[in-house]
C-alpha cells in the first residue's frame, strides 16, 4: 500500500474536520459565506476522495493497518487505524454524499438563523466523526467515533438551546444513548478481557477458539460470544433507535430539519446497523444473539410504523417511518442477511433524506408550519418538492422499480427463508409493516400535496411554535412558493439514487461485492433464486409485499382523496386504539414517571436523608452539638478558685503515686 493512499485516507476524514474548525473558530469573524464555503469544500473534497478510494478498492486494493499508536498497556497496543474494504467504502460514499447534499441544502434552510456558522461547524464535525467510526479497524477508534457522533447529535438536537423542548429532547437523546452505550462498553470490555486485543481482524481470528467458552461474569453461565454480541447490540439499540431505546429519535425532530436528514436518516442511526454487519463473524457464531436481534427488529418495524399513521407533524411522520425502516435493517441482520441490511441502509439513506429535506422544503414554504392539517393542495405551488417527495414515498413504500422495493423485498424474503428462531413472527411483522408503510407514506403525500387548500383553516390552530422557534403559518392571502435552488437541487440529486440505487442489488447483495467484508449468512442460500433486476421485479409483482404495499396506497387514496372526512370519523370510533398510538404505547410517560421521575425522587431522597439528615444533621451539625455539650460540661470544671485547682492537683498526684506503687510492688 503506497503512502499516497494512506494520505488520501487521512484527508477523507480530516477535510471535514478542517471545515468544522474553520467555521467554528473563524465563522463569526469572516462571515456566513466563509462558513458554508469552507465546510462544503471540505465535505466535497471528502466525497471526491472517497470516490478515488472506492475505485482503488474495486481494483482489488484494501488496507488494514495502524496509523498512530495512542498507548501501549501490558503489551497491548491501543491504536488509531483504518480498515478500508468494500463495506467501508460503501459507507464512506453514502456518508459524504448525503452530507454534501445536506450542507448545500442548509444554505437555504438556515439562511435567516443567527447560529448559521455554528450549525455548519456542527454538521461538518459530525461528518468527521461518522467517517472515523466507519473507517476504524479497532474497537477503540470505533468507540471514539461512536461517542463523537452522539455528542454532536446532542449539540444539533439542542441547537436552538433557548427552547425548553429542544433542551429536553437533546438531554433525552443523550441519556438514552448512554443506556445503550453501557451495554456496548460491556461487550468491548469482554472482548478486551478474553481476547487481549481490540483489533477487528485479531478478534475475528481468535473468536472461533472461544465459541464454547463461558463469559467471565460471576454468578452467570452465559456463552462468551453470545454475551459479547448482545452487549454490542444493546449499543446498536441505542444508536439505531430500536425498541425499547427508540424513544429519543422522534423527539430529536426539535432540531433543524437538515440534521434530521443527515443524522436521523442516513448516518448516525445507521451506525448500529453498520457495526453489527461489521461484527457479522461474531454474530454468526451465536444463534441466540441473532434471534434477539431479529425479534427486536420486528417489534420496531411494525409497531413504530403504526404510530406514523396518527401523526400530523410532517417531520414526525417521517421520523416514525425511519424507526420502522431501521427495524427492517435490524431484521435483516438477525436473519443473517447482512448484505441485504447494508443495502437497505444505502437505499434508505437516499429516499429518507429526500423525505426529510422535502418536508423541510414544505415547512419553509409554509412559513415553518409543520402541521399537515394546515397544508393541502401544495402540488401546483411546489412541483419540484412534490415530485421528489413522491419519489421518496414510493421508494419508502417499497414499490417497483424504485430503490426501496429491491432492498425491502430482499429483507422480507431473507426473513422468510431464515432458520433463526423467531423468524416466523418476524416475517408476519414485516408483512404488516409493508401495508402500514404504504399507508403512512402516501398519507403524507395526499394529505400535504393534494386535496383542499387548508392553509388558513382555523379549525386546527394551536399554540405550538415552528421549526425555528417562532410563530408559524402563512399570512392571510399569502400563498406557498417553491424553495430556492440550494434546496431543490439536493432534492433532485438525492431523488435520482432513490429511483436507481436498487438496481445495484445483483452485485451488492447477491454478487461478490462485499467479498469477505461481511458474512454471507442466509443470502448464500437465496442467491440461486435470484434472476437479475427484471426477474426480481417480475417475482415481486406476485408476492405478498407488493400487494400489501399497493393496499396501503389504495387505503391512503380512498381515505384522503376519495373520502377525506373518513379519517376523522375512524379516529373518533377507534377511540382507545388511537389514544394508545398517540401516546406512543405509553413509553414516554413511563420513562418520565419511572426513570426521570424515579431519578428525581431518588435525588430528592438522597438530599433530604443523605445530605440534610445524615451529613448536615449528624456529621456536621451533630459534631458541633457534641462539642458544644462537651464544652458546657468542661466549663463547669473551670471554677477560677485556686484552692480547688490545688486540691485537684493533689488528688491527681495521689492517684498517680498509687498507680505506680501497685505497678511496681
Amino acid at each position: 500500500m503506497t503512502m499516497d493512499m494512506k494520505t488520501i485516507y487521512l484527508l477523507v476524514v480530516l477535510c471535514p474536520l478542517a471545515g468544522a474548525i474553520g467555521a467554528g473558530f473563524f465563522g463569526k469573524l469572516l462571515g456566513r459565506a466563509f462558513a458554508h464555503s469552507i465546510t462544503i469544500a471540505g465535505v466535497a473534497a471528502s466525497f471526491i476522495l472517497s470516490c478515488i478510494v472506492f475505485q482503488d478498492v474495486m481494483a482489488g486494493n484494501q488496507f488494514n493497518g495502524a496509523l498512530y499508536t495512542w498507548t501501549v498497556t501490558e503489551g497491548i497496543n491501543l491504536e488509531v487505524g483504518f480498515l478500508i474494504d468494500r463495506l467501508t467504502v460503501l459507507m464512506m460514499l453514502v456518508v459524504t454524499f448525503v452530507s454534501l447534499m445536506v450542507h448545500v441544502y442548509t444554505i437555504g434552510y438556515m439562511a435567516e438563523d443567527d447560529g448559521y456558522q455554528r450549525f455548519f461547524a456542527y454538521i461538518s464535525l459530525f461528518t468527521f466523526s461518522m467517517l472515523m467510526l466507519v473507517m476504524s479497524n479497532n474497537f477503540l477508534q470505533l468507540f471514539f467515533g461512536w461517542e463523537a457522533v452522539g455528542l454532536v447529535s446532542y449539540l444539533l438536537i439542542g441547537f436552538w438551546f433557548k427552547r425548553p423542548t429542544a433542551i429536553y429532547a437533546n438531554l433525552k437523546a443523550f441519556l438514552v444513548n448512554r443506556v445503550g452505550d453501557f451495554g456496548f462498553l460491556l461487550g468491548i470490555g469482554l472482548i478486551f478481557a478474553t481476547m487481549g486485543t481490540l483489533n477487528y481482524s485479531e478478534v475475528f481470528a481468535k473468536a472461533p477458539m472461544l465459541k464454547d467458552a463461558i463469559a467471565p461474569v460471576p454468578g452467570f453461565t452465559w456463552n462468551l460470544i453470545t454475551a459479547i454480541c448482545i452487549g454490542l447490540f444493546i449499543g446498536a439499540m441505542g444508536k439505531s433507535a430500536q425498541f425499547p431505546l427508540h424513544v429519543w429519535l422522534p423527539d430529536s425532530m426539535e432540531g433543524p430539519t437538515p440534521i434530521s436528514a443527515l443524522i436521523h436518516a442516513a448516518t448516525m442511526v445507521t451506525a448500529g446497523i453498520f457495526m453489527v454487519a461489521r461484527m457479522s463473524p461474531l454474530f454468526e457464531m451465536s444463534q441466540a444473539a441473532l434471534s434477539f436481534v431479529l425479534i427486536i427488529g420486528s417489534i420496531t418495524a411494525f409497531f413504530m410504523a403504526l404510530i406514523a399513521i396518527v401523526q400530523y407533524d410532517i417531520k414526525r411522520v417521517v421520523a416514525y417511518s425511519t424507526l420502522s425502516q431501521l427495524g427492517y435493517m435490524t431484521m435483516a441482520l438477525g436473519a443473517g442477511a447482512y448484505s441485504a441490511g447494508i443495502f437497505h441502509l444505502m437505499t434508505h439513506a437516499f429516499f429518507k433524506a429526500v423525505l426529510f429535506l422535502g418536508a423541510g422544503s414544505v415547512i419553509m414554504a409554509m412559513h415553518h408550519e409543520q402541521d399537515m392539517r394546515k397544508m393541502g393542495g401544495l402540488r401546483k405551488y411546489m412541483p419540484i418538492t412534490y415530485f421528489t417527495v413522491l419519489i421518496g414515498a414510493i421508494a419508502n413504500a417499497g414499490l417497483p422499480p424504485f430503490a426501496g422495493f429491491f432492498s425491502k423485498d430482499t429483507i422480507i424474503e431473507a426473513v422468510h427463508a431464515s432458520t433463526t428462531p423467531g423468524a416466523g413472527i418476524a416475517y408476519l411483522a414485516a408483512l404488516g409493516a409493508v401495508f402500514v408503510g404504504g399507508l403512512y407514506s402516501f398519507r403524507l403525500v395526499f394529505f400535504a400535496f393534494h386535496g383542499k387548500e387548508r392553509w388558513h383553516d382555523a379549525a386546527h390552530h394551536d399554540d405550538h411554535h415552528d421549526d425555528h422557534g417562532e410563530h408559524h403559518g402563512l399570512a392571510p392571502g399569502e400563498k406557498p412558493h417553491e424553495s430556492p435552488w440550494v434546496v431543490t437541487l439536493p432534492l433532485i440529486l438525492l431523488a435520482i439514487p432513490s429511483i436507481a440505487a436498487g438496481w445495484l442489488i445483483s452485485d451488492v447483495v447477491y454478487g461478490t461485492y462485499f467479498g469477505s467484508a461481511v458474512e454471507k449468512g442466509v443470502i448464500a442460500a437465496m442467491a440461486g433464486n435470484f434472476h437479475g433486476v427484471m426477474g426480481m421485479m417480475a417475482h415481486g409483482l406476485v408476492t405478498p409485499p407488493f400487494w400489501l404495499a399497493m393496499a396501503g396506497l389504495a387505503t391512503a387514496y380512498y381515505c384522503y382523496i376519495v373520502k377525506p372526512d373518513l379519517p376523522a370519523n375512524i379516529r373518533k370510533k377507534a377511540g382507545a386504539l388511537v389514544t394508545i398510538l398517540e401516546e406512543k404505547y405509553g413509553f414516554d410517560r413511563f420513562n418520565d414517571w419511572f426513570f426521570a421521575g424515579g431519578a428525581r425522587n431518588l435525588g430528592r431522597g438522597l438530599w433530604k436523608f443523605g445530605d440534610v439528615a445524615v451529613i448536615d444533621g449528624f456529621f456536621v451539625n451533630g459534631t458541633a452539638k457534641v462539642i458544644g455539650w462537651g464544652s458546657t460540661v468542661v466549663r463547669k470544671v473551670q471554677t477560677g478558685v485556686v484552692s480547688t485547682y490545688a486540691f485537684a492537683m493533689i488528688i491527681g498526684v495521689f492517684a498517680m503515686l498509687t498507680w505506680l506503687f501497685f505497678r511496681l510492688y
